[in-house]
C-alpha cells in the first residue's frame, strides 16, 4: 500500500492528474484554485508535459481544444468566473466529439461573487452552461481523496466516450489539507488510441478532420444523434452515488460533494438523538442517478436537500422521486456553508 501524504486538495488533483496521463496543461490562474495552476507550472516539466500560462481563460479553453484535436490527454482547472469565460470552447470540444477535462473549484457568485466555497454552479455544470444539446460528465468527490481517485477516471470516461469531463470540486476542498493516497502513474503507452480521428500528421493516410460544424442541416442532425447515443450509454454505464443508513431510514439527506460529506455528520447526530435519517450522495451530477435515489427514497418520510447555493440540485432531486416524497430545502450561499448544527436544526423541523 502506497504511503499517505498531508496535501492540499488542488495540488493533490493536480498531482493526479500528472498521476493519470495527463501531460499538456493550459491554465489562467484565479483564486481559490491558483494553486493546481502553479502546482502543474512545476509538475509538468519533470514529466516532459506541457505547461502553459495563457493571457485568459478564454485563451486557455482554445489551447485545449487545439490539443484535444490531438488525442492525447490534456486538461485545465479555473474557479466559477473563469469557467464561465471558457463556455463557449467547451461548447466546442464536445461539438466536435474531443476528450478534455476540465475542473471547476466553485466560488461565490454571481457575478465577481468572493473567494469562499460555494456550489452555485450546478446549473452551469449539468444543464449546459453554453450553447447547443450538450452534456459534460460531471463528477462530485466528497473528499480529496475522492477527487484523486476520480480525476484517473475522468480522462478514461473522457477517452472512452469521446467527450468533456467536469470534476466539480469547490473552494473548501480546493484549499483543505488531508491525508492523500496517490496512485500509480498509468502507462501512457495505448491509454489513448486515437488515430482512426485524432490529428496527428496524414503522412501515408487520409487526413483526419474534426470540427463541430456542418453547413447541411440533415448531416448536422445524425452528428447530433450520434452524440446523443454516446450520451445514452454514459447514462447506462456511469451513474454513481453513495448511499449511508438508509436501509431503515424514515428521513432522507441529499447532498453532494463537501456538502455531501457534512451531512454524513449530521446523520450521526441524528441517530445519537434515536431520529432514523439515511443519506445518498451523488457523485455523478451528470448523469444524475434518478432512478437510484427514487428507488431509495421509497418508505421515507421527508427529504432534505442540502446545498451550498439557494437550490439547484433540489429540481433534480424533486424530478427524481416525481412527487412521491416531500422534498425540502436547506441553503447557504455567498460563500456561507451550512454547519452540522444548523441543517440538523432544519432537519427537525420536518420530523
Amino acid at each position: 500500500m502506497a504511503e499517505k501524504v498531508m496535501v492540499k486538495g488542488n495540488e493533490a488533483m493536480a498531482e493526479a492528474a500528472v498521476r493519470a496521463g495527463c501531460r499538456l496543461y493550459f491554465g489562467y490562474p484565479i483564486t481559490p484554485q491558483s494553486e493546481f495552476t502553479e502546482y502543474m507550472a512545476r509538475r509538468m516539466p519533470q514529466v516532459n508535459g506541457v505547461f502553459l500560462q495563457s493571457e485568459s481563460e478564454v485563451a486557455a479553453v482554445n489551447m485545449v481544444y487545439g490539443a484535444a484535436c490531438t488525442g492525447n490527454r490534456v486538461m485545465t482547472s479555473t474557479s466559477s468566473p473563469g469557467f464561465s469565460l471558457m463556455q463557449e470552447g467547451v461548447s466546442y470540444i464536445a461539438g466536435a466529439m474531443l476528450p478534455a477535462v476540465f475542473v471547476n473549484v466553485v466560488r461565490g457568485g454571481p457575478g465577481l461573487g468572493d473567494i469562499q466555497p460555494a456550489q452555485s454552479d450546478y446549473f452551469q455544470a449539468t444543464k449546459g452552461g453554453a450553447h447547443g444539446d450538450y452534456h459534460l460528465i460531471v463528477l462530485a468527490p466528497g473528499s480529496i481523496q475522492e477527487s484523486v481517485d476520480l480525476m484517473e477516471d475522468a480522462f478514461r470516461m473522457a477517452d472512452e466516450y469521446r467527450m468533456p469531463v467536469l470534476i466539480l470540486a469547490d473552494g473548501m476542498l480546493g484549499q483543505m489539507m488531508e491525508p492523500v493516497e496517490f496512485p500509480e502513474f498509468v502507462k501512457l503507452e495505448g491509454i489513448n488510441d486515437h488515430s482512426a480521428w485524432a490529428l496527428r500528421g496524414a503522412t501515408g493516410r487520409n487526413a483526419n478532420k474534426v470540427t463541430s460544424f456542418d453547413i447541411d442541416p440533415v448531416n448536422l442532425e445524425k452528428m447530433n444523434m450520434l452524440i446523443q447515443e454516446i450520451y445514452k450509454r454514459v447514462r447506462v454505464r456511469e451513474v454513481r452515488y453513495e448511499a449511508i443508513a438508509l436501509e431503515d431510514a424514515e428521513y432522507m439527506l441529499v447532498g453532494y460533494g463537501t456538502m455531501g460529506r457534512i451531512l454524513g455528520s449530521v446523520v450521526k447526530l441524528a441517530r445519537n438523538k434515536g431520529i432514523k435519517v439515511g443519506l445518498f450522495r451523488p457523485i455523478t451530477l451528470w448523469p444524475f442517478p434518478y432512478a437510484e435515489l427514487k428507488k431509495a427514497a421509497q418508505g421515507v418520510k421527508t427529504i432534505l436537500t442540502v446545498e451550498m447555493s439557494t437550490g439547484q440540485m433540489v429540481e433534480d432531486v424533486r424530478l427524481a422521486v416525481e412527487g412521491s416524497v416531500p422534498v425540502e430545502f436547506y441553503g447557504r450561499t455567498g460563500g456561507m456553508v451550512p454547519t452540522p448544527d444548523e441543517v440538523l436544526a432544519e432537519l427537525l423541523k420536518h420530523v
